[in-house]
């Protein structure tokens, strides 16, 4: 299947509208679930939360997943359209907005026709699986106009919000120094096991899309798609976008001047995986070093806790994490900044949830607390590093070229090459 590219010609957002798709403040907000086995699922429970809103289609490659999700709703007496093909399920006429839960690999072309469609869009994280994915989806939703939230989540958490409000007035002093780290014990690759037959009810290569034909392999499937280059970046682009975005919100920070990764497969070396499990990587800004730090298998990370940002100043250290944030004042400090433990008071994908369906109903798309354009900033940082990791090279961004200063890089890992007849449309 072949996808538009370069020299289209695009219809406007608006032209893309009959007067039945217009969304009122009071109107039913109609949606779509494309890919539903793990956040997709979670995304779409915390919409049929909101008042007023209405599951009308779920698609999936593994018909063993639609089927038990079938079963969910019918429980719940919610009647729904079943797909396979997501193209499909754009050309109900009556979806306003769509879920996008599939793997990382597919996020980008299913975001860019959805636009095309005329639909609203909540896509998952991280919004691409390479910079140019991100560029190309930034692209769509700017030529169109369409509400696009993406899910991080921690955007929409109070305490998160609060955390960086406190970072602004200047009490900490000058930070030099900002650490993200990610260590998850539970996480763990699957054996290495032999390739095999797809699973019955699995559309395998409706499920590899754009990415190179492989044999189907157990390990590489689901949850675990996650740790192969093909479909994901590994913890980076998993849990790295939702923290590594709060240590950019912090510092205000636009994208690194040098970045260097450095980690390997020390922690499971005969699992099935190709992303490190262990990864250390420094971000040169001005003003400021971010290190980022992961590692599967442990979670004893640091300040005692299993993920976290602390933002080190010279007067004391702020650390924030999804159980709340709290300020360590230095000894030598005549400021008196201390804080004890803030907890979170709310449930932040329910509140992302909301303020999806509010920019649908009030058509601001720039209200959404977490845009394809601020989701496109952190992707971009995450996969600056894991390009680091990969070449094993010193990398220079050049801001003004927004590009490697090292053309071999930039041919290589810039963008995802595509596969199977599909093209990434350039905006």
């Amino acid at each position: 299947m072949l996808v538009a590219g370069a020299g289209m010609s695009y219809p406007t957002y608006a032209s893309l509208l009959d007067r039945s798709s217009i969304i009122g403040a009071n109107d039913r907000v109609r949606f779509g679930a494309i890919g539903v086995n793990g956040m997709g699922w979670a995304d779409t429970k915390a919409l049929l939360k909101v008042p007023n809103v209405e599951l009308v289609a779920i698609c999936d490659v593994d018909q063993n997943v639609l089927d038990k999700r079938k079963k969910e709703l019918d429980a719940k007496d919610i009647s729904v359209k079943i797909y396979s093909d997501y193209r499909k399920l754009l050309e109900q006429k009556d979806i306003d907005a769509i879920v996008i839960g599939t793997p990382d690999h597919w996020h980008a072309l299913m975001m860019i026709h959805a636009s095309e469609a005329g639909k609203h869009i909540y896509v998952e994280k991280p919004i691409g699986n390479s910079i140019g994915e991100c560029r190309s989806m930034v692209g769509a939703q700017e030529r169109y106009g369409n509400v696009v939230q993406v899910g991080q989540w921690q955007r929409s958490q109070q305490h998160f919000q609060d955390a960086v409000n406190y970072i602004q007035t200047g009490v900490l002093g000058p930070i030099r120094t900002v650490k993200v780290w990610c260590y998850q014990g539970w996480m763990r690759p699957d054996p290495i096991v032999a390739n095999s037959a797809p699973p019955k009810g699995v559309d395998y290569k409706s499920w590899l899309g754009p990415a190179p034909i492989l044999p189907f392999n157990s390990s590489r499937f689901h949850f675990h798609f996650r740790w192969f280059w093909d479909y994901a970046g590994g913890l980076m682009t998993d849990w790295g976008v939702h923290l590594l975005d709060y240590a950019l919100l912090g510092m205000q920070a636009s994208l690194p001047k040098s970045i260097v990764g450095l980690g390997g497969k020390f922690a499971y070396p005969d699992l099935a995986e190709e992303t490190p499990d262990t990864l250390t990587t420094l971000y040169e800004f001005d003003g400021f070093n971010l290190v980022w730090d992961s590692a599967m298998g442990i979670d004893n990370g640091s300040y005692g806790r299993d993920h976290g940002i602390a933002f080190v100043g010279n007067n004391a250290t702020l650390i924030l994490n999804r159980g709340g944030w709290e300020v360590i004042e230095e000894r030598q400090s005549k400021n008196k900044v201390a804080k004890p433990l803030v907890k979170p008071s709310d449930n932040g994908l329910d509140k992302h949830a909301q303020n999806f369906i509010e920019a649908i109903r009030s058509n601001t798309p720039l209200s959404v607390n977490c845009s394809v354009q601020q989701g496109a900033h952190v992707a971009t940082v995450a996969q600056m590093g894991n390009v680091s990791y990969r070449s094993g090279k010193k990398l220079i961004w050049d801001a003004n070229a927004s590009q490697f200063t090292d053309p071999a890089i930039n041919k290589q890992y810039l963008t995802n090459t595509y596969h199977n007849g599909y093209s990434l449309p350039k905006f």
